[in-house]
Order: C-alpha cells, then sequence, then structure tokens
C-alpha cells in the first residue's frame, strides 16, 4: 500500500497537510478521517485504521485541520463550524482527485464534525464515530476552570494533552450553538457508533445519546476497555476491523476485476501493484493464492515469502502422502501434519556444492503422527514422508526453461 503526501486549501486560504493511504489494488471506495480535538491526522489510531481500511480496498484521507499538525493557520482562529468547513472541503478535493468519499470517521470532535458534515455530502452512505461527543460544547470541560476567563478577558491560553493552546471567545461561542440534533435528524446515512465505557473523557453516555438521537440504520460496538485515544494497538486494529466490515454492507464498492484465467496446467503470478511485491496466484482457474514479503523486505505481510510457499507445498505433500500410505495399510492414524521451515546453511560435507563451505536450501521437516501406532508403524510412516514426490522433485535435478511472452 502506498502513502502520498497532498494538500488542499482550507476555510481560511490556508494549505492543510493530509495523507492519503492507498490500496495496493484498484480503489473500491473513499473515506475521510476526521481527528480528535487538538490532535492531529498521524496519532496511531487513525494511522492503523486507515492502513486496514486500504489493505480492504478503501482509500483513506486523513488531514490536519486548520492550525494543528502541518497544516498552517493559527489555531486560535478556529471553531467547531471551521473544522467542518475543512472537512467538506477535504471531501471536495478527494472527489476531484479519487472519488467523491462514501464514509466519514471521526474520532472524539472529530466524530462530532463527520455527523455535521455528512448530510450536506451526498456522496457519504456510512458515518462512524469513535468516542465521539453528543454535543460539540462537551469539548469545554477540557479547560472547564478557564471558561470564565475566556469569556472575559476574550482569550486564554490552555493545557491540553501537555500542550499550551490558545483558546478565544468565539470558539466558547461557537461550540454552545453547534447542537448535533438536526444533523441527527437529516442524516441519511447509516451510523456506527465506536466507544469505549471506560473513556474518562468523553463519557459513555455520549454514546447513548447519538443512538438515539438518529434513526436506522445504526450500530453500537463497545471498545471495552479502550482509552479514549485508542493507544493501545490491538484496540485500534479492533476497532479498524470492525468499521471495515461494517461499512462494506453499506458502501457501494466497486467490484473486484476477476482476474484473468490461467490456461489449464498453468500457474499464473501478477502483481498486484508496482509498489511492492504482493502477487496474485491463479492456479489454471480454479483457485487463488496471495504471496507477498514481510513489511521488513519491503511488501505489506499480505500473504506468504516465495519460500514459505516451497515450504507449504512441501509440508501438504508429505502430510498427504502420509495419509495415503496409512489408509491404504489400514493403520490407526487419527491425524498428521507437517512443519517446515527453510534456511540457508553452510554444509562443508556436501559434496555437490562445489566450493568447500558453500550455502545450500536446507529444509527442516518435523513430522507429528497422532493415533495408536506401534513404533515400527511410526517409522514407517516417517520413511515413507521421503517418498512424497515434491521431496523427490527437490532433491533431483531440476531444469527451469524461461523465455520472453509475445506482447
Amino acid at each position: 500500500m502506498g502513502i502520498q503526501k497532498i494538500s488542499f486549501t482550507g476555510h481560511d486560504g490556508h494549505t492543510l497537510n493530509a495523507r492519503l493511504d492507498l490500496p495496493d489494488g484498484p480503489t473500491r471506495a473513499t473515506a475521510l478521517f476526521a481527528h480528535c480535538f487538538t490532535c492531529s491526522k498521524d496519532i496511531p489510531a487513525a494511522r492503523r485504521i486507515a492502513s486496514r481500511l486500504a489493505a480492504q480496498g478503501i482509500a483513506v484521507l486523513r488531514f490536519d485541520f486548520t492550525g494543528l499538525g502541518h497544516s498552517e493557520g493559527e489555531f486560535a482562529n478556529t471553531n467547531f463550524t471551521s473544522n467542518v468547513e475543512d472537512l467538506r472541503l477535504a471531501a471536495a478535493h478527494l472527489a476531484e482527485t479519487v472519488s467523491a468519499p462514501q464514509l466519514l470517521i471521526g474520532h472524539s470532535l472529530g466524530g462530532a464534525a463527520v455527523i455535521k458534515a455528512a448530510p450536506d455530502l451526498e456522496s457519504v452512505r456510512a458515518v462512524v464515530t469513535i468516542g465521539a461527543p453528543s454535543d460539540p460544547e462537551h469539548v469545554s470541560k477540557n479547560f472547564s476552570d478557564q471558561v470564565e476567563t475566556i469569556r472575559e478577558a476574550g482569550e486564554a491560553e490552555v493545557e491540553l494533552a501537555g500542550r499550551p493552546f490558545t483558546i478565544r471567545r468565539q470558539f466558547i461561542e461557537d461550540i454552545a450553538g453547534s447542537r448535533l440534533d438536526e444533523a441527527l435528524n437529516r442524516l441519511n446515512a447509516a451510523l456506527l457508533v465506536l466507544h469505549s465505557p471506560r473513556d474518562t473523557i468523553v463519557g459513555i453516555d455520549n454514546a447513548a445519546d447519538l443512538f438515539q438521537g438518529a434513526k436506522h440504520p445504526k450500530s453500537f460496538i463497545t471498545l471495552d476497555d479502550a482509552d479514549h485515544l485508542i493507544t493501545r494497538g490491538e484496540d485500534a486494529e479492533y476497532a479498524a476491523d470492525v468499521i471495515g466490515a461494517w461499512a462494506t454492507r453499506y458502501l457501494d464498492l466497486a467490484a473486484e476485476e476477476p482476474p484473468v484465467s490461467a490456461p489449464e496446467g498453468t500457474t499464473r503470478v501478477s502483481e498486484v501493484s508496482p509498489r511492492g511485491f504482493r502477487q496474485d496466484i491463479n492456479i489454471a482457474g480454479r483457485h487463488m493464492l496471495t504471496a507477498d514479503e514481510p513489511a521488513s523486505m519491503g511488501g505489506s505481510d499480505k500473504g506468504p515469502s516465495p519460500y514459505q510457499l516451497v515450504a507449504a507445498g512441501l509440508g501438504a505433500c508429505t502430510s498427504m502422502t502420509i495419509r495415503m500410505v496409512a489408509r491404504r495399510k489400514n493403520l490407526p492414524l487419527e491425524h498428521v501434519f507437517t512443519d517446515v521451515t527453510h534456511n540457508k546453511e553452510h554444509r562443508t560435507d556436501c559434496e555437490s556444492c562445489g566450493e568447500s563451505g558453500a550455502r545450500i536450501d536446507v529444509f527442516q521437516r518435523q513430522i507429528h503422527l497422532a493415533g495408536d501406532l506401534s513404533s515400527e508403524e511410526r517409522q514407517q510412516l516417517l520413511e515413507i514422508a521421503d517418498k512424497c514426490p515434491v521431496h523427490r522433485t527437490l532433491e533431483s535435478e531440476i531444469i527451469i526453461e524461461t523465455r520472453l511472452a509475445d506482447d
């Protein structure tokens, strides 16, 4: 999957910084992610959720609101209404460059913002909130001891998440008049409310208010003991999986292009994208597999590596051969499985290695046999493993003939 750095113009003319998480293959739909109050597009939860959705074919645009993260502008001059306008402009940019967003995801105050913006975005079919307040004015609880000072003096510096921010009177007045009742009533999209009952920043009662205020179709799923910022990786992964599974019911996903069938007797391997190493494996038009490399090798780890597939072939053939012989000889074999590992090792005692100490491929195979088998029967089945056809192929002289196909 690729991540593109992009930018677009915000509500007051400043440049907003964004990231577009793209699928390996064709983009089946697009989504917008709105981050939490004073956060940025790069918080772990946003990155993980965007990455997981991209793996499902959904491109995700996440951006920094005006004055936050890497975006231009002054935070003190923004408010909830300006955030909603930035969100609408992000949707317009996405529509011009990729496709109009069908899915909106908002975290905390970003959740309130996507609800507010959704009724005016015709393309939106599904909205997801994560730990969102049912009333934007809820955020004032983060600096409740300074609210009166802000009202009287016009502004005050407050500390939020360990950082200083200037909050002005116009912000207080804006969130006081920005309720979500009308937006929820006009919401012409499915709603998914994700919230943790242990959220100490935005209480679970906010999730109940959002759910009750929306029309069907609507869903609520608890995030159990997750914190407000979804800082634990497993919580973010769970949220991403839930969102991906739920959203596909409501999104108008572009059909995945069926792979071109390989001829009978042919295994066709085709790269998914030039950006990575992921491969679609089409076996005679009847079976589909995926190959990839781990992230440490520059891949996206969406499938086994080529050597792991070779090891899988050896293991499968071994277990099949043992089962076939046990069945023919009526042996009490209840279950068999084979563990295979692959390494390249230095061997000085290999006559066919050429130079002394040359590196050779070593497949280590461990066979597990379950059943009331005698020692002789177990030994017999162990010896049969060496007669597995793939084993023989790997140990025999192999000729690989290669040519370029005609265009």
